[in-house]
């Protein structure tokens, strides 16, 4: 027996509508497959609220010139061991390179290695990313 459970929603028209067309942009073959994301995604950021354990990605574009900014990312990683999986470096130019740092961890934690990183003098722009490991998610 399947533990698909049919449910019903009332939507104003437009909104509706505009749900349908976003559906279709972003390629859902249907609106139960739309709205199964969008719970799944309510769920996520409970989790992450809720300072569950979470995985994610901290996105890193720095000036490797910047005087000892390369020892403290190297240091803020240690800082953190852990919860810091794998990172991965490239380099984009003569000067800037992107670092993707892999964590897992309690949400806050993330946040607080994430906003450590991020205000280092040197690093350009960057961004954390959390998500589920997926096991409470169907």
């Amino acid at each position: 027996m399947s533990s698909l459970i049919r449910t019903g929603i009332s939507l104003d028209r437009e909104l509706l509508a505009r749900f349908d067309r976003i559906a279709a942009q972003k390629g859902y073959g249907s609106r139960s497959e739309a709205i199964r994301d969008l719970v799944r995604e309510c769920a996520v950021s409970t989790d992450v609220a809720r300072d569950r354990v979470v995985v994610g990605t901290l996105t890193v574009v720095y000036d490797h010139h910047r005087p000892g900014l390369t020892e403290e990312l190297i240091a803020a990683q240690h800082h953190y061991h852990g919860k810091v999986l794998a990172t991965t470096h490239v380099h984009l130019d003569a000067r800037h390179c992107l670092e993707v740092i892999i964590v897992k961890g309690r949400a806050s934690m993330i946040q607080h290695l994430a906003d450590h990183i991020l205000s280092l003098r040197g690093v350009k722009h960057g961004k954390v990313v959390m998500t589920t490991s997926g096991k409470q998610l169907k």
